[in-house]
């Protein structure tokens, strides 16, 4: 987990998985994770996608490894897959991570322009939700909008999440796409260079899984300046 390189946390996982002594399950799908994340920070999707199933079999922590199978699938390219990895997380996992996994799913079908769709999953959220309550309320807000529903609370839903720690990280491209919608643009601006930049230089796995979103605020930015 602390190695420095994604070559040195394969090697580690993978002398674990071979070690003659018995493995309890645990500690198996944990360093089937660690060879998991050494193939997706090296863009080897479909081996990290084939790793993470054999991780899920094991049956620990299933709703997170689910997780990790929905991002392969999405790097790949297979959207379907992702939302049937995602709804398997939102059925495995407790109730406190549900409404993580039902926010993520709602993002992904955002993202897909299935608005219809992510309004529903992000609806029930919204409604689970405890500490990452503003950032689902306003992501579903922004949904709302891109689904060409008027919003009477966006102003107060926007106020919330930037005081919310959740606002700081993937908060600010929910923000700054809400500000552009308001015709906030120098805000929307700097909310969205801001998610750009702390996303490109965080881990490199967060980054390969944000590009999506990355690629959607450089697009907003583009066309404020076009502008």
């Amino acid at each position: 987990m602390t190695a420095r390189s994604p070559a040195g946390r394969a090697r580690y996982a993978k002398r674990g998985l071979a070690t003659a002594a018995p493995l309890d399950r645990t500690t198996h799908a944990m360093l089937l994770r660690q060879l998991y994340l050494s193939h997706f920070e090296t863009r080897r999707f479909r081996k990290a996608h084939e790793i993470a199933l054999q991780a899920i079999e094991l049956n620990v922590l299933s709703d997170v490894l689910y997780q990790d199978a929905a991002r392969a699938s999405l790097a790949i390219g297979d959207l379907e897959r992702a939302i049937m990895h995602l709804r398997a997380a939102t059925r495995r996992g407790p109730p406190s991570r549900r409404p993580f996994h039902l926010w993520t799913l709602g993002s992904i079908l955002f993202l897909a322009q299935r608005y219809d769709e992510a309004i529903a999953a992000l609806t029930r959220a919204t409604r689970w939700g405890t500490r990452e309550k503003p950032l689902y309320r306003a992501h579903l807000a922004l949904a709302r909008i891109a689904n060409g529903e008027h919003v009477v609370d966006v102003v107060d839903t926007m106020v919330e999440l930037a005081r919310a720690p959740c606002g700081q990280g993937y908060g600010r491209f929910v923000l700054g796409h809400l500000a552009y919608a308001a015709g906030e643009w120098v805000t929307a601006r700097r909310y969205l260079e801001a998610f750009v930049k702390r996303t490109e230089t965080g881990g490199v796995a967060r980054c390969i899984a944000l590009e999506p979103e990355i690629r959607m605020a450089r697009a907003t930015i583009g066309k404020m300046s076009a502008n």
